[in-house]
């Protein structure tokens, strides 16, 4: 991938696990969910001669908004094809993200849209299924590295893939600061913005709210917003405040 990194394991590393919401272009999974109401669950992925397979199970509150991910999925110039296979699998299938309906899918597509490998070559490891749902990414992954080159290995991602990639949670054995100490490890206007996108659900699943909307609460713009978060987020990764 052209990018050089620090290799996985090493004298101060522990093991932590992330959550993490993700943005990148050129992404069908994100583009479609973003056009639909409607979400999809990556269940695995498999790469055979720079094409992707991918198993998902689909899910909303109607077969119509099924059918319509469906009808978007196929119409992307990004995949090359994608199968209903619910015939194969159990068609009462159901997960805590799913709504009233799910189907699962397998989706072909080019590898060099995915963002799957330069998270895996780094050491990122998925914990549980990806979920897909208004046009982000949120992913659980676990991870063996000091704070310092996890950081250093999002920047390369955010980089590398032109992403946008949000820290919505970290617990590790070193995990256990106070909310106090949290907030004073931040600026003032770090804490302000942090804590608004917290109270607003910023980092909740689904979203509640956007950067742009955190942007007109605090009369800045958005850029501004992402990169208070991207700093306060960074703080809270670096062991030593």
């Amino acid at each position: 991938m052209g990018t050089s990194h620090e290799p996985v394991g090493g004298g101060g590393d522990e093991t932590s696990q992330l959550t993490l919401e993700v943005w990148h272009p050129e992404c069908w999974t994100l583009e479609t969910t973003a056009a639909v109401d409607a979400g999809l669950l990556a269940h695995s992925v498999h790469e055979v001669e720079d094409l992707i397979n991918a198993r998902l199970t689909a899910y909303a509150d109607t077969h119509d908004e099924i059918d319509a991910l469906v009808e978007a999925i196929a119409e992307s110039e990004l995949t090359q094809r994608v199968e209903r296979i619910h015939h194969f699998f159990n068609p009462n299938l159901r997960t805590d993200a799913a709504g009233n309906v799910t189907e699962e899918l397998l989706v072909r597509y080019d590898s060099a849209n995915s963002i799957h490998d330069a998270f895996l070559s780094r050491g990122f490891i998925p914990d549980e299924e990806i979920r897909i749902s208004d046009g982000y990414e949120y992913w659980t992954v676990v991870v063996t590295a000091s704070r310092q080159t996890v950081r250093t290995r999002l920047d390369e991602i955010r980089r590398e893939m032109d992403a946008e990639i949000t820290v919505r949670g970290m617990k590790s054995p070193e995990t256990t600061a106070s909310a106090s100490e949290t907030g004073n490890r931040l600026s003032e206007r770090q804490l302000e913005v942090f804590e608004l996108a917290r109270r607003e659900g910023y980092y909740s699943w689904p979203r509640e709210t956007s950067a742009t909307e955190l942007a007109e609460q605090l009369d800045v713009a958005k850029p501004t917003v992402l990169e208070h978060l991207r700093k306060a987020e960074a703080k809270l990764l670096d062991p030593d405040g």
